[in-house]
């Protein structure tokens, strides 16, 4: 029988037996908090013992939250409903996802809208990936209850990091910051893309303003002409700005990217706060479409 390893959207095949590793539930190691008590606290929702509910006083827009502790891409949440009583309560709750804490959270986008869960019953509702600490359920209206007998959260240990973008130099309006403007490819000449002038050494630098574990950088290549010139940049990965963050750890040289394509590099165990691109050399201009980062988690394999 086929062994089949199964880890976020990942697998790896050996022999014999089928074996499948589920995502963890990332709620448990988060904070819940809500806007009031009677009498069930916020908690009850991530004690994975679907006995044991929260309960809001009756008011309007009662809402539950979780702090998730740090940003997370979130693929899939969870809900299930009380059994005793008065399962439609539930009816018209908002999944809500995102960094912000305005009105409690409220504010954020929308994953799901709940149109109903039987009594006793759990749903699962896809978030596409949505990136954000906090996860609010929300029931907009006046005189409401809000009762969660259990919210399971699963994600993906990919997360796209974001920062401020410097470079050695800048040619023309070719500034740093249009490496990280979610523009992979466009047609003219450079367009939306980083260009230094010609120099020794030239360098484009991200600054994630955290320490992070990297698991992958993704380079694209300008469109137009000239994808030759960024063979040989090194990517470099660290803490230390000795010598504007190019004397860091090396993750990967890049050999060659076709003109236009994006090519993905694993960091793997690799941490820090910087990202370098950097060419060695003489008379020689850097130019980067896109740079993306992915954190990773450490003690996480993508295969066993």
């Amino acid at each position: 029988i086929e062994q089949t390893y199964v880890t976020q959207n990942f697998k790896c095949t050996k022999n014999k037996l089928f074996v499948f590793l589920f995502l963890e539930n990332i709620a448990i190691n988060g904070k819940a908090v809500q806007s009031s008590t009677l009498p069930y606290e916020a908690n009850k929702a991530i004690d994975n013992a679907d006995l044991y509910c929260t309960h809001t006083e009756t008011e309007a827009n009662p809402w539950w939250r979780l702090d998730l502790m740090d940003l997370q891409v979130i693929q899939e949440v969870i809900v299930t409903n009380r059994i005793d009583c008065c399962f439609e309560q539930i009816n018209g709750a908002e999944i809500r996802i995102g960094n912000t804490l305005e009105n409690n959270g409220n504010n954020n986008p929308v994953c799901a809208v709940v149109s109903g869960i039987p009594a006793g019953k759990s749903v699962s509702y896809s978030c596409g990936e949505m990136q954000g600490r906090y996860l609010n359920v929300v029931i907009p209206g006046y005189s409401k209850n809000l009762t969660l007998c259990e919210v399971r959260v699963y994600g993906n240990d990919s997360v796209k990091l974001r920062g401020n973008a410097t470079q050695s130099s800048v040619f023309e309006y070719y500034r740093a910051d249009q490496a990280i403007d979610g523009i992979k490819y466009a047609l003219g000449v450079a367009s939306f893309c980083t260009h230094s002038r010609k120099q020794m050494n030239p360098w484009w630098r991200l600054d994630l303003l955290d320490n992070y574990h990297i698991r992958t950088v993704t380079i694209t290549n300008r469109a137009d002409c000239c994808p030759e010139r960024l063979n040989n940049a090194e990517i470099r990965i660290g803490n230390s700005l000795e010598n504007k963050g190019n004397n860091n750890p090396i993750c990967a040289v890049i050999t060659s990217i076709p003109r236009g394509a994006s090519h993905s590099y694993s960091c793997p165990d690799m941490e820090g706060r910087y990202v370098n691109i950097v060419i060695p050399g003489d008379g020689r201009i850097l130019t980067v479409c896109e740079v993306e980062v992915y954190r990773g988690f450490p003690g996480k394999s993508l295969c066993i």
